[in-house]
């Protein structure tokens, strides 16, 4: 499928954008997209801003190359819901998202992604692959493992793009999908395209991943450089260190640092990636478009580089509707407001 200029999405190209002028920009078009889902769902109960320090016992189960660690909450029964957490994040992002939906009737289930927590690959040979359609891959895997057929699916940062990927690749395992920042999937392709100075400046950290010293960096400071990034994205969230600590511990996984250097180096097309992912790469360089139901997601602070909602709305031609979140908040929705994010996979359900 050719793309003009102005036609192209690329996610290396996200840019820091207004509160003000988006509302402007996106009404118009968002109101005429809305149609009458979004507000049909169960409402959640005014919030109490009780928070969860954890999850309970994880489970481990073996799902292709990995043996995946995840946490379940709600009936085993209900509708299942998977939540999908981003970089340098993890599991904890959805503490308190996991009880709002479970309260609901859902089957809540958070997977850690490969290169984190408790999730292992099952053979020691296997390559340590960070690309895209290989973290999305990991999901219909896990779906499988667990007798999943179907599945609202949602995330942000990575959790977003893998989210967003199964739902373009296999629509028929995706009953609804919520994104934040909406539609990230890309291409090494487009990654290729040079960016005005401002631009890559929002990327330094995919340049220094680029380097020997970037990755012996990371390895040595990855706690360090962590911190350094949800301070970045999330500008105004004032988390604390009992917070960022119970997190950070995912981070320790002995493939994570090769999985997040791979991931950008893939990116910017300085690493290979697995040749039983050339299909899925290929198709996803055509940027398809998403049929499911769909709500994309917007902090109003939102630190990291994302792209302007009104860049990707034509890219979801199935239901959808678009929700800035105001208040601060930044690029780890799910955590910063809980209730908003689990607001957004009822109404989902409903559209």
């Amino acid at each position: 499928m050719d793309k003009t200029e102005g036609d192209r999405i690329d996610p290396f190209s996200r840019r820091l954008m207004g509160t003000a002028a988006l509302g402007a920009a996106m009404a118009p078009l968002l109101a005429a997209r809305a149609g009458e889902g979004g507000q049909a769902g169960t409402t959640l109960a005014a919030p109490t801003r009780v928070q969860h320090s954890s999850f309970g016992a994880l489970k481990q189960v073996h799902a292709g190359v990995l043996d995946v660690g995840y946490a379940e909450a709600g009936p085993t029964k209900g509708p299942p819901v998977i939540l999908l957490h981003g970089w340098p994040y993890d599991i904890y992002s959805y503490v308190d998202v996991a009880p709002l939906l479970a309260q609901k009737g859902y089957r809540v289930i958070v997977p850690y992604l490969r290169g984190y927590g408790s999730t292992r690959f099952l053979a020691p040979d296997t390559i340590r692959n960070g690309q895209p359609s290989a973290l999305a891959d990991d999901v219909v895997q896990l779906m499988d493992a667990l007798g999943i057929g179907k599945a609202i699916v949602a995330g942000f940062d990575w959790g977003a793009r893998s989210a967003g990927i199964v739902a373009a690749l296999w629509p028929e395992r995706v009953k609804a999908l919520v994104s934040v920042s909406g539609y990230l999937i890309g291409s090494q392709q487009a990654g290729q395209v040079p960016l005005p100075p401002e631009a890559e400046l929002q990327w330094w950290y995919q340049f220094y991943f680029a380097t020997e010293r970037g990755r012996q960096g990371y390895d040595k400071y990855r706690h360090d450089f962590a911190r350094l990034i949800w301070r970045l994205a999330s500008p105004k969230w004032a988390f604390d260190d009992v917070t960022f600590d119970r997190s950070a511990a995912a981070l320790e996984n002995a493939d994570h640092v090769d999985i997040v250097v791979h991931n950008y180096r893939w990116r910017l097309g300085l690493a290979q990636g697995e040749a039983k992912y050339d299909d899925f790469e290929n198709r996803l360089a055509q940027f398809p478009t998403i049929v499911v139901p769909t709500i994309t997601m917007e902090g109003d602070a939102n630190g990291a580089p994302h792209p302007k909602p009104e860049s990707y709305a034509k890219r979801f031609t199935g239901k959808y509707e678009h929700r800035l979140i105001t208040g601060g908040i930044g690029h780890n929705l799910p955590q910063e407001d809980p209730r908003a994010f689990a607001q957004a996979v009822i109404d989902v359900d409903q559209l």
